[in-house]
């Protein structure tokens, strides 16, 4: 991270779990920007007082702590980002007002409802689970092939030129995706069916911000092979 991030002395802290895409988003976001920031890995089976402090109406991670002031959920983190500091880093949202409501359905469309079919997927243990979650989850991804095409206007990304909020919301679920798609034997961004989204995901995974806080892909699978192994345990015993 190369550039300053106080302003007006304030200095910014990021309060996260290391393989948490909610928290891979604002720390990609702060790349982006080029600000500088301390991270704090947090515990969340014994979570910190600063964090139960920071966001005392559900304690989840991320939290952007900026001087004293705490400003929690990811996506709100990143337009908070945009506002406060406009003219640092690419803009994370279009200036345009109907092209920053697109971005914003978008993002929100990430974790409204393509979020919650992925997790399916996730949380499958049986190959019948696994293939009725997969069945599910296509579709919405055929919706962001086609939202890419339109908002990328034949462009990298789906902010245009350079990465946006869009691209941010999405791309920090592709490490996970790809270890569920190891172990579940399935292929959700198909570079076949979807080419467009499959080339967006290269893309995406190669920018140097990325590159710099996405979590390793060998520790994710191993992260997940153990709530798998806890999830399977614990159907044992029900």
């Amino acid at each position: 991270m190369a550039a300053t991030a106080a302003e007006g002395g304030c200095e910014l802290r990021v309060l996260g779990t290391w393989s948490s895409p909610w928290v891979i988003r604002v720390r990609v976001a702060l790349g982006l920007k080029g600000l500088t920031y301390d991270y704090a890995e947090e515990d969340l089976t014994n979570k910190s007082e600063l964090l139960l402090k920071s966001n005392p109406v559900n304690g989840k991670v991320p939290v952007l702590i900026h001087g004293c002031r705490p400003v929690c959920e990811s996506l709100v983190i990143l337009e908070y980002l945009d506002e406060a500091w406009p003219g640092t880093g690419p803009p994370l949202l279009p200036s345009d007002p109907y092209d920053r409501a697109t971005a914003r359905f978008w993002a929100a469309y990430v974790n409204d409802t393509f979020f919650p079919a992925f997790r399916a997927l996730f949380r499958s243990l049986t190959e019948e689970q696994r293939a009725e979650a997969f069945e599910n989850a296509v579709p919405k991804v055929e919706t962001l092939d086609r939202a890419f095409r339109e908002c990328s206007k034949g462009k990298a990304f789906f902010g245009g030129d350079a990465v946006g909020i869009v691209d941010v919301a999405l791309g920090s679920h592709l490490v996970w995706i790809r270890v569920v798609d190891e172990v579940a034997g399935t292929n959700l961004l198909d570079g076949a069916k979807f080419p467009g989204l499959a080339a967006w995901a290269e893309r995406f995974l190669a920018v140097d911000a990325v590159r710099k806080v996405m979590p390793d892909a060998g520790k994710v699978l191993e992260q997940y092979k153990g709530f798998r192994a806890k999830w399977i345990a614990a159907a044992g015993s029900a």
